[in-house]
């Protein structure tokens, strides 16, 4: 694979201004193909095969409702002091708002609060629901406008008006606060590679590949059912793995021109090397998105090959592009400029982090060990859910709503539980069925049942229940088990088949089932980073400690956020509102996620330890030499990566926020405790048996050369050949 990318960094650079051509006009063509195909993502987040997802199945055949798809908004009002919904004088408001609201030709239907009987005890809060002729998120800005401006005329008449909804709320798929993690990385880079220039280059090629990724997942969309927030995961990894691949090949071409090498033979020498550690960790991290599938959530799975797609044009854009504006700019990409009177002594001893690491190398580990674990503590009581409007701003509407329908109807209004009773039909079945209401009213935390609704059929009925805590709090979980521990019981003695369906009882289930994925996928996860490991590094310690080092600093990033999100630490500092559950799907994507990424960091940091162990052969000059000449280049892509996701969580979404935020802080805790503390420490200790490999594995196993070994024997050889051709011409000059 060397070869060939050293080649293809060669053809690059000679062909620079193809390449660039072509690779805008890959990305025109895909953006006029997506425009004119139009965005058609989807929100499913429902798994098939759940208990709950066949009791709804089964509901609605039994209960169709046309306007089950269409889009929905609830105008949430509260009356002011001293006032009643029910007054005269509120009725008539009220209902000559609604009529200004149904004037919208988009509008289907508008259900006052006096119609739905939703006036709470005292009629000081009620609700009425718009009902539109297209889903939710077709609903145009117009009509949310329409509805806008009378919510703000109710206000001005001093009445609290607020609106939520899929009809009037849609979740940010990106927010301007992500170019703040953008320009933050330019300065990173920019004192990186001691240049604004080629501070850029990074961005430029990140920006082409993410572009052309978005791009294909938009196309996408118009056949295979993609949620929107599937794209938030996919402009996080892509942005952020394009400039870190991109500043790798720069940082290794720049090292070659200090070795003095001509410029394109520096480039390509790092196409081919750092190139080649690029595409390695790369299809590392398309791996581990693609393993989301194993999970077996459709969402989940859509979401990995969204990031896998960013991922995978990430990787093209730098080793087709990168090479070409390297030659684009010649020489206004220079080697590093040595600082004056510094002496860099053999074997990296001018490096202090290294000295210091190699020096005390159990004081490293143990440091690095003893503050992950302190981290981790929290993840041991992480409980797991979905968020709602209830944890965002109170700055937002539909917040704002939320809390005046709890305050109306208790917290258990926002997670009913729907119970589908299927009777045999015959003349006690009624009875049966009452006797069964009576039982689930004397259930812990019931708050209200409301009477069977039966179906056309005869045979199936409807009850509502709704609990009296949220739809998140374990006493709400606690009640959907007891219901379906009692089902059977119920069933033999009444006659009648209890199923717990709704909105609620579907994303317990959900949180359910990726919790029991977890494990499962983390086994799949270490034991893929295991075997790869072995098969770049030819060890069998090297893999071992890359792999508890993984699992450090994942129980570090998971405890932190459990700190932070669930348990209502520093929630000010990152712009959270309220205590939360992390969000369900969080762990399995940080899994996958983060191992990627870790990869990444231990490939181009152990591999240049193992490139220089094999020619000196001393195991502790070989760590100062990784850290010589990796170290920096790691720290500069594990900033990059931290500054991209905190752009995230500047974000107003909850769910992208803390998306960006367990991102943050697990390429944090990976990059600097494990990477660049742990790693060296236990590379030392271990010594020469850290290379240990038994020689009948090493002729077994391929040999993928991610450090690009084959390449420098070819460059060696090529100049061994010049210098021998050169001096013969020095010798047959007097002879003429």
């Amino acid at each position: 694979m060397a070869k060939i990318l050293y080649r293809l960094g060669f053809w690059s650079a000679k062909n620079r201004l193809k390449v660039l051509l072509g690779s805008i006009t890959l990305l025109v063509a895909a953006a006029i193909v997506a425009l004119s195909m139009g965005v058609h993502f989807g929100e499913e987040t429902s798994i098939p095969g759940l208990a709950s997802q066949k009791t709804l199945e089964v509901m609605e055949k039994e209960f169709p409702n046309p306007q089950s798809g269409l889009g929905k908004t609830q105008l949430v009002l509260k009356a002011p002091d001293n006032e009643r919904l029910s007054s005269e004088a509120a009725k008539q408001l009220i209902t000559a708002k609604l009529k200004g609201v149904a004037a919208n030709p988009e509008v289907t239907s508008v259900v006052s609060p006096y119609d739905n009987h939703s006036l709470n005890a005292d009629s000081t809060i009620g609700y009425a629901t718009i009902t539109y002729a297209v889903p939710g998120d077709e609903v145009t800005d117009q009509s949310k406008d329409s509805v806008n401006e009378i919510a703000e005329s109710l206000r001005d008449a001093g009445w609290q008006a607020e609106l939520i909804g899929d009809g009037y709320v849609k979740m940010a798929t990106s927010s301007p606060t992500e170019a703040l993690g953008v320009l933050l990385a330019l300065v990173i880079l920019a004192v990186a590679l001691g240049s604004i220039l080629t501070g850029v280059l990074p961005i430029v090629t990140a920006g082409l590949g993410l572009g052309f990724g978005i791009m294909l997942i938009i196309i996408g969309t118009s056949f295979l059912d993609v949620p929107s927030f599937a794209l938030s995961l996919a402009g996080m990894l892509g942005l952020a793995v394009g400039i870190d691949y991109a500043l790798f090949i720069i940082a290794r071409y720049r090292q070659q021109l200090t070795e003095g090498y001509e410029r394109r033979e520096a480039i390509a020498i790092a196409n081919g090397t750092a190139g080649s550690a690029v595409v390695f960790a790369g299809v590392t991290v398309i791996i581990a998105l693609v393993g989301f599938s194993f999970v077996g959530v459709p969402f989940l799975t859509a979401m990995g090959m969204a990031g896998a797609l960013t991922v995978f044009t990430a990787i093209l854009m730098t080793i087709f592009v990168v090479p070409a504006i390297l030659d684009l700019l010649g020489g206004k990409v220079k080697a590093p400029a040595k600082r004056a009177g510094s002496k860099q002594k053999p074997g990296g001893h001018g490096n202090l982090w290294g000295r210091f690491v190699t020096g005390q190398p159990l004081v490293a580990v143990l440091l690095g060990v003893a503050l992950l674990a302190t981290i981790a503590l929290p993840f041991f009581h992480m409980e797991t859910g979905l968020g709602n409007d209830g944890h965002k701003s109170p700055d937002k509407t539909e917040r704002r709503a939320y809390d005046l329908l709890s305050e109306a109807y208790g917290e258990g209004y926002h997670g009913p539980l729907v119970l589908l009773a299927e009777t045999d039909g015959g003349k006690e079945a009624a009875a049966n069925l009452n006797k069964v209401i009576e039982e689930v009213k004397t259930y812990p935390n019931v708050a209200m049942v409301n009477p069977a609704v039966t179906a056309p059929s005869g045979k199936v009925s409807l009850i509502t229940v709704m609990p009296t805590t949220g739809p998140n709090d374990s006493a709400t979980i606690d009640l959907v088990r007891l219901i379906r521990d009692k089902a059977p019981q119920i069933e033999q003695q009444d006659h009648i088949k209890i199923g717990v369906t709704g909105s609620t009882a579907v994303n317990i289930d959900i949180t359910q089932k990726l919790n029991q994925a977890l494990p499962e996928f983390c086994l799949i996860i270490v034991g893929l980073a295991f075997v790869l490991l072995m098969l770049v590094f030819r060890s069998i310690l090297v893999p071992i400690k890359a792999v508890l080092g993984f699992i450090l600093s994942l129980g570090a990033t998971l405890g932190f956020v459990t700190y932070v999100v669930q348990d209502g630490h520093f929630q000010k500092l990152f712009g959270f509102y309220a205590e939360a559950p992390v969000f369900n799907f969080l762990p399995i994507i940080v899994v996958g996620v983060l191992f990627g990424l870790a990869m990444d960091y231990e490939v181009f940091l152990v591999s240049r330890m193992r490139e220089e162990f094999k020619k000196s052969g001393d195991a502790k000059k070989s760590v100062l030499a990784g850290i010589r000449h990796s170290g920096g280049v790691v720290t500069a892509a594990g900033l990059i990566m931290v500054a991209v996701f905190t752009g995230f969580i500047l974000a107003e979404e909850p769910m992208v926020k803390v998306m960006g935020l367990a991102l943050a802080f697990g390429v944090l805790f990976d990059a600097f405790i494990v990477r660049m503390l742990i790693v060296p420490g236990v590379m030392t200790l271990l010594g020469k048996s850290a290379w240990y490999f038994p020689k009948w594995l090493d002729r077994l196993l391929p040999n993928l050369d991610v450090e690009g070994e084959g390449v420098m024997e070819e460059v060696e050889k090529k100049q061994r050949e010049f210098t021998k051709e050169s001096n013969i011409r020095l010798l047959a000059k007097p002879l003429e």
